[in-house]
């Protein structure tokens, strides 16, 4: 029955088809994949690249590596480990870029993070350590809300009881995907979205088998997250918000929106408390607007705060992340991340979770404007005029050049403008791009440089022509304050590739 109900790929990944209860082996097994999950987990890391380019060269292909590489990380870590989770959140972004490349450069980006990915597993102590086991799904009736019963499992702070809610739910990817979301949307913080929107993502690349593997992570990450929940307060505003502005049962409206209401609901949700963007997001998804409409302008606020940041502080530097970087954990980069994943899980969900993603969305980058100190209604954005003017070249190979100068130069302010002047001559953003993935292949990014570059990449192809070069200005400027810490493996992998 169960096999039926969830196809045998998905009964398999839960220990249902070929073993009962007490008698069904804890470890998860992946079935074909299961040597190269292998692999990944067991290959100490001075030998994997060899391992990943003999896998290429014997015919395996770059995206069974990403599905194994993604399959190794949830087994062990479980969405439960910081570089873990940041580790898995890359591996689509990876594949992705790969795609832009040219043939022989192509397994670059997916090696940059398949090399952190086993060696994050394996300083977590590897298959002897695994998070993900087999799970029996909860026998109970299902309730008429699957989404606020697991929602319900999950409060209760036991993980156990949680998943096998969620494996009792997840009859389709869809199904357990929405009801996630109720879970997910507990809270508003950056893990907690983008981690369930990047793990929807990889499954384009690994099938629908799989869904309940890479989501099941989410269920585990909220489930921890509640033992230090503090009571922000946005759970129970959705829920007034949702009631109050009869969206409860609504279908989602395609009103159009002229750039102009787009910039003053920007500039709202910017000026705004968290619970006054939050209900200004509502209104606007009560009155019709489409809401990739309401998700753009989320988008250009989150825009603002990369753009607008002064950087880290003396109090704020670390390795890696100095006074003035803006790369890593920004805000700004939190904040563009999280408004990309909550718009693009708004656009696959099911109505009531497409208008709680957006109020949500408008939640969060206000709170985050508000919770990170700083003036930033009064900060000037970047670039500065100055920046803009001090673009001498016109064409589009001296443009680039001063660009990729003042990467190397770490001038934000400068990468920035050159970025902006390019955009107003009317070139090609194609170039731009890839002169800026080169860089976010190439250095390390504290964990973030494949994600922001295509969190930038889908805003730009989302975002009307009036405001997408300003997510390009903003990548630039987070290239110029990465560059100069090269990722590890890098070297090696071109080096191998050549051979």
């Amino acid at each position: 029955m169960v096999t039926a109900t969830v196809g045998f790929g998905m009964a398999r990944e839960l220990g249902l088809a070929t073993a009962f209860a007490d008698d069904a082996p804890a470890r998860l097994d992946f079935g074909a994949l299961e040597p190269l999950v292998g692999l990944m987990q067991d290959t100490p890391v001075a030998k994997l690249l060899p391992a990943l380019v003999a896998e290429l060269r014997a015919g395996t292909e770059l995206r069974q590596l990403v599905a194994a590489g993604a399959l190794a990380n949830a087994r062990t870590l479980g969405g439960e480990d910081y570089v873990g989770f940041h580790t898995m959140m890359a591996l689509a972004p990876g594949f992705h870029m790969a795609q832009e490349l040219p043939a022989a450069e192509q397994p670059l980006p997916v090696f940059k993070v398949l090399y952190r990915n086993t060696n994050r597993i394996q300083e977590t102590g590897g298959k002897e350590h695994e998070v993900l086991h087999r799970v029996i799904a909860t026998t109970t009736a299902l309730p008429a809300n699957p989404g606020e019963w697991l929602r319900t499992e999950a409060r209760s702070k036991d993980a156990a009881r949680a998943e096998a809610a969620f494996i009792a739910i997840a009859a389709t990817p869809e199904d357990a995907l929405n009801a996630l979301l109720h879970e997910v949307q507990d809270d508003t913080e950056v893990h907690r979205v983008v981690l369930p929107y990047r793990a929807w993502d990889l499954l384009g690349l690994i099938g629908p088998d799989h869904a309940t593997t890479l989501l099941r992570q989410s269920v585990r990450y909220c489930v921890k997250a509640e033992n230090q929940w503090a009571g922000q307060g946005s759970r129970e505003l959705l829920a007034k918000l949702l009631e109050e502005h009869k969206l409860l049962g609504a279908t989602p409206g395609t009103r159009a929106a002229e750039d102009q209401w787009i910039e003053q609901l920007s500039a709202t949700f910017f000026k705004s408390t968290p619970e006054q963007a939050a209900a200004a997001a509502a209104a606007a998804l009560a009155e019709g607007m489409a809401p990739d409409a309401v998700g753009e302008a989320i988008s250009l606020t989150a825009n603002q705060l990369i753009l607008r940041d002064h950087g880290r502080t003396p109090a704020m530097e670390i390795t890696g992340k100095p006074i003035g970087s803006v790369h890593g954990d920004s805000i700004g980069v939190h904040a563009c991340d999280s408004a990309c994943a909550w718009r693009n899980l708004a656009r696959v969900a099911r109505p009531r979770n497409t208008f709680a993603c957006l109020i949500l969305s408008a939640y969060q980058v206000a709170l985050d404007r508000t919770q990170r100190g700083g003036d930033f209604t009064n900060w000037e954005p970047l670039p500065l005029p100055r920046h803009v003017s001090e673009a001498k070249a016109t064409d589009p190979t001296g443009l680039l050049g001063e660009l990729d100068e003042a990467i190397r130069g770490n001038l934000q302010g400068r990468a920035s403008g050159i970025v902006q002047r390019y955009g107003q001559l009317g070139h090609g953003a194609r170039e731009v791009f890839d002169l800026l993935r080169r860089y976010a292949i190439s250095e390390d990014g504290a964990l973030h440089a494949e994600k922001f570059f295509r969190t930038v990449a889908e805003e730009f192809a989302a975002a009307r022509p009036a405001f997408r070069w300003r997510q390009l200005c903003a990548l630039a400027r987070v290239t110029a304050s990465e560059y100069g810490r090269p990722a590890p493996g890098m070297a090696e992998a071109r080096e191998l590739l050549k051979g």
